[in-house]
């Protein structure tokens, strides 16, 4: 018993230890930021107000390490962010908001089905808009040296949307990630797509008008067509090359019109009444994710609007979920 004490007593001191030694690297790092964002116009009185408080969060390099996307397989992944309680908050969501959303979807064309899809699996339909100080997040992860400059980026666009007083830097807890709002938005997007409905001055896209108006406008602007395909289950068949076979959600690769894969499809009549000259894709989402997965299964094809939600986040699971869940309000709404 004595030495199961003192052993943890050394682990615990050797975890202070390695915590005192990162907390002094980011501060370090933390200076060293400061003359970046000055030299990118950001106001030192901006900086020194919103990021003098900023900490390293452990708990954030956690979460990257081990999201979702990396460890559940596709079946789970889906059923999950598609349940029917999923369902049923989307539909009294949407009966208790129906004039805005029918608004929204009427001005940018965009289907409801789209937005209540993507709220309910971001934030569920804005009952968990996330609780991490998001300066401190964005902060921590570009100290990481993973995706250090993406997220670098990301902290500049902010720290500047706090400099010309777009967003009160008092509000921002959200994603581990940095996202945030009803749609969890980056800081990018909100300078780039986030708008303000009710026209009272302000964007917040922790009220309803304004997140539903910025999602819609967001997915507008990237490409998204209203009451086009995203994507359909297909059943392989063994002599497929595998470099039709997409794993990574970076870029889909090899892309043909989807009659040139009919002879590679069990299953392509359930699917000939689509267009045989969309441009599609075949993604295999498992294989590169689930220990010991079928090469084939589960697959399927995906078209241009799934490769939309991709740019919103990069995961092939999420964007099967997205679609999934809207297919589902359509059959309710």
């Amino acid at each position: 018993m004595k030495k199961i004490k003192i052993f943890f007593l050394i682990l615990f001191f050797l975890n202070s230890n390695l915590f005192a030694n990162e907390n002094t690297d980011f501060e370090k790092w933390k200076k060293d930021f400061k003359q970046r964002a000055l030299a990118n116009n950001i106001s030192e009185k901006t900086f020194d107000l919103v990021m003098t408080d900023t900490k390293f969060l452990a708990n954030v390099i956690k979460y990257d390490r081990y999201q979702p996307e990396f460890y559940e397989d596709t079946k789970t992944y889906i059923s999950k962010r598609s349940s029917t309680k999923k369902l049923n908050k989307g539909i009294d969501f949407y009966l208790n908001n129906k004039d805005l959303i029918n608004v929204v979807e009427n001005k940018f064309k965009i289907e409801k089905e789209l937005l209540l899809s993507l709220m309910g699996i971001e934030t569920n339909y804005g009952t968990y808009v996330g609780k991490m100080d998001i300066l401190s997040s964005l902060a921590t992860l570009s100290y990481d040296k993973r995706r250090s400059e993406f997220f670098t980026k990301e902290l500049l666009i902010l720290l500047k949307l706090i400099d010309q007083n777009q967003i009160d830097y008092k509000s921002l807890y959200g994603s581990w990630a940095g996202a945030f709002g009803f749609f969890q938005f980056m800081p990018s997007t909100i300078k780039n797509h986030a708008i303000d409905f009710n026209t009272d001055n302000y964007i917040d896209l922790k009220n309803s008008h304004d997140a539903y108006a910025s999602a819609a406008n967001y997915l507008k602007k990237i490409g998204w067509k209203k009451d086009s395909p995203c994507f359909y289950r297909i059943d392989l068949k063994e002599d497929i090359p595998k470099k039709y076979l997409n794993v990574s959600a970076k870029k889909l690769q090899n892309k043909k019109k989807l009659g040139f894969f009919k002879k590679y499809i069990d299953n392509y009549d359930d699917i000939s009444f689509l267009k045989s000259n969309y441009n599609v894709a075949i993604i295999t989402p498992d294989k590169d994710i689930i220990p010991g997965a079928d090469t084939l299964n589960p697959a399927y094809i995906v078209f241009d609007n799934y490769e939309i939600i991709l740019q919103w986040n990069r995961s092939l699971r999420f964007a099967l979920a997205v679609c999934t869940l809207k297919d589902k309000f359509k059959n309710e709404l």
